[in-house]
This record gives structure tokens, sequence and C-alpha cells, in this order.
């Protein structure tokens, strides 16, 4: 059921449309430069490629990233090369071009330079980091989307109604039900739409149920390349939902990466992260709650330390919120930055000899404890730094109270000693 022509693609009008970015391509025909197409699996990349280098009037030959090598890719440089030489340009398509080291995709460029093919690069992982920025720059990149449900709808109805590559001469009619639920499960991927509509009509007479396609839905997993794309775009979710404060779509993200098979302690790490740098001293608690989740999952192990990675997750999403430990490092980094390594005041400074308490080391240092409220005002910043303030409690959670005594502390002139 691969699409023939352009007419017959499905999706991505985003690109095809007279006002999309393809649309001037598709009405200049021959001029179709390097491209590259990014997207989902099942989205129509490869077929998108075909048809644009029919439409430009190129030869279009393939190569897996996966499945060939140098020699293989030698082989179908060589022959365009001999094209070339009679007239005929060359689409050299490259499956899973973020699959090439940066060697082989080295090793493209100079035929890309010269023209001897154009390149068109397919690939489901962000260009910007698996394609090298000499390769990317000379090529466009096109961002395809996951199909909708009204674009894997038409997909489904052409190939019941297709004789010669379809199901067409079975006549099967489909509940509009079953249709619909084909089109969820197959999230955005025509394949697997297709591939969920053939096996359910094996188990059909007459007309394709509900029961028929639930039968043919071998895993109701979604889909998490814990190694890609989605394992970045999904603890992204889950990282954002957590400091959003919304403990539904944290625990839900939660799920999508322990069931679709991420290493949990990766998930204990974010969360220890997460208590220190988003929730902080709002509420001291959280961290102590992030590593007990860690170590006790490290004895219990799955499948019940999920309910351990749930419990840390829903008090972090629902704590106070607080990243004011996170700016005053990140100042207190710019000031060492800006400074240099500034010399430590006397007073503060070790004195374990003689000599050492001659030349002034921990003089007039005052010891807290021997004050009232265990404080004493004191200079303990370098003096180009006197004053400045890196740490700012905010007013949320436990954190607020920290900041009223801080200020107690130190706004007093007359107390020396500072209000408990």
């Amino acid at each position: 059921m691969r699409p023939r022509t352009l007419e017959e693609f499905a999706g991505q009008a985003h690109l095809l449309s007279e006002s999309g970015p393809l649309g001037p391509l598709l009405a200049a025909k021959g001029k179709l430069p390097s491209c590259i197409f990014w997207g989902p699996p099942g989205s129509g990349k490869t077929t998108l490629a075909r048809l644009l280098a029919e439409r430009a009037g190129l030869r279009f030959a393939a190569v897996s990233a996966v499945l060939s090598g140098v020699k293989d890719l030698r082989d179908e440089i060589a022959r365009a090369d001999d094209e070339r030489r009679r007239g005929v340009r060359t689409a050299l398509f490259v499956d899973e071009i973020h699959r090439f080291n940066k060697a082989q995709q080295d090793a493209l460029l100079p035929w890309v330079e010269r023209g001897t093919v154009v390149l068109l690069g397919a690939t489901t992982e962000n260009p910007s980091f698996e394609v090298i920025p000499a390769l990317r720059s000379r090529c466009r990149v096109f961002t395809l989307q996951a199909l909708d449900a009204a674009a894997l709808t038409g997909i489904i109805r052409r190939a019941l109604e297709d004789r010669e590559r379809g199901l067409g001469e079975r006549n099967l009619d489909i509940a509009a039900d079953a249709l619909a639920l084909i089109a969820r499960l197959a999230q955005g991927d025509a394949r697997r739409a297709l591939g969920l509509l053939e096996s359910a009509a094996e188990r059909a007479e007459g007309a394709i149920e509900r029961a028929h396609v639930a039968a043919a839905f071998e895993s109701g997993l979604p889909d998490y390349d814990k190694g890609g794309e989605a394992h970045y775009d999904v603890i992204s979710a889950f990282i954002k939902s957590l400091r959003g404060s919304d403990p539904d779509a944290a625990v839900y993200w939660l799920a999508r990466m322990l069931d679709g098979g991420e290493e949990p302690r990766f998930v204990a790490r974010r969360l220890l992260i997460f208590a220190a740098e988003d929730v902080g001293n709002a509420d001291p608690n959280g961290l102590v709650v992030a590593v007990a989740a860690a170590e006790a999952f490290d004895r219990v192990g799955l499948p019940e330390g999920k309910l351990i990675l749930s419990q840390a997750t829903t008090y972090l999403a629902c704590a106070p919120k607080s990243n004011a430990s996170t700016l005053a490092i990140s100042a207190a980094s710019e000031a060492v930055k800006e400074h240099g390594a500034l010399a430590v005041p006397l007073h503060l400074r070790n004195a374990p000899t003689e000599l050492l308490r001659e030349l002034g080391y921990a003089k007039g240092y005052r010891y807290p404890h021997d004050h009232p409220s265990h404080f004493v005002r004191e200079q303990y910043l370098p003096d180009a730094l006197a004053g400045s303030h890196f740490y700012e409690p905010t007013d949320q959670g436990d954190e607020a109270e920290i900041g009223a005594r801080q200020r107690r502390r130190w706004s007093d002139p007359e107390d020396e000693g500072g209000a408990a």
C-alpha cells in the first residue's frame, strides 16, 4: 500500500501544501536539493523521498545505514557518477542516516558538494545531534509529524478498498469503533495501522469488529526508545510535570518510562537531582524522600520498586518548589570565575602552629556557640565580596521560615547575638 503518487500520500500537509516548505520544490520540476527527513516511524519519510525524487526526474538509489557498509556506499556513488556522465542525476536515499558514524557521514560530503548525488536522508533521531554539522549544513531538514487519526483512517479505508494491493477482494466492512481503535493503537504509524488491519482481517468474516482489532493487538505498551529521541522527550516531560506540581502527569510519564523498559535507577537519579534543583529548602524532606527511594529500590527491585518510585514522584510533584539553592551555586560560581581565587580572610584561616598564629591566622575569630542563639555576625566572605548575597530564600514552604530567620539574624545591628 505504499503510495505511488504524491496525490496518494497521506498526512504532512504542513510540508506539502502550496504554502508549505516543499511547495516550491514540487512546482519546480527537476529542482531538488539534498534533504533530511526527520520524523517518527511510519510517518512517510522513505515514501516522500522517493516520490520527490521521481517528481524531480532523478534516478532513485537506496542504501540502509543499518545494513550497508562503506563498500555499498562506494558502489552506489560510482554508479551515480557513471549515470551523471550520461546526463542522469541520482538521488541517493540513506535510510536511518543517523546510524552512519562520523567517518561514514564525512565520506558522503565530497559527492554531495560535487553534485554527484542529491542526498536524501531519513532519520527518527534529531539531526541536530545525530548528523554531522558539515553534512547537515548542505541539506534542508524537513520535520514529519506522526499521522493523525484522519490520515490513518484514510489509509485503512484505502487498503480495504484496493483490490490490487490491499484487501479489496475480500469485500470487508469495518465497524466504526474498530476503525477508530486501529487509528488510536497505531500511534501515528501507517505501517503499524496496516499491520493491525491485516491481522484483524485474518480473524474476521464479512466485517472487522472491535474485538478482532483488540485480539490482533499484541502489546499495549507505548513506543519508548530508551536510547533515542523518545528517551529525551519523555524524561523532559517527566521533569517539567514534577516542576509544574502535577502529580498525575508526572506519574503518567513515570509509567511510560518504566513500562517502556527505562532503567529505573536512571529515574531514581533524576528524582535525586530534582529534589535538590527544584524543591530545595522549600521542603528539605524532598531530598530525604528521594534518597530513601533510591536506596529502597536497590533493595526491592522490580516490579514492587515501581511503587517506591511512584511515591517519591508524587511527593516531589506535590512539594513546594524553590530553585534558590540552584541559583545560589550558579551565582557563587560566577563570582569565582569573575574574581578568581580570592584570599581567605585571616580570621577564618586555620592556625595549627605558633608561626601561623604570629602571622595573624585565626586572630579575632569568634566561635558562634559561645554567643547567644549560637550566632554572631561575622564576615565570612573575602573582602572583595563582602555583603554579597548568593542564596535568596523564597517564600515557599520551609524556605519562608529559613528566610525570615536569616533576616532576623543579620538585619538588627543592635542585636549582636542575633534573634533565635
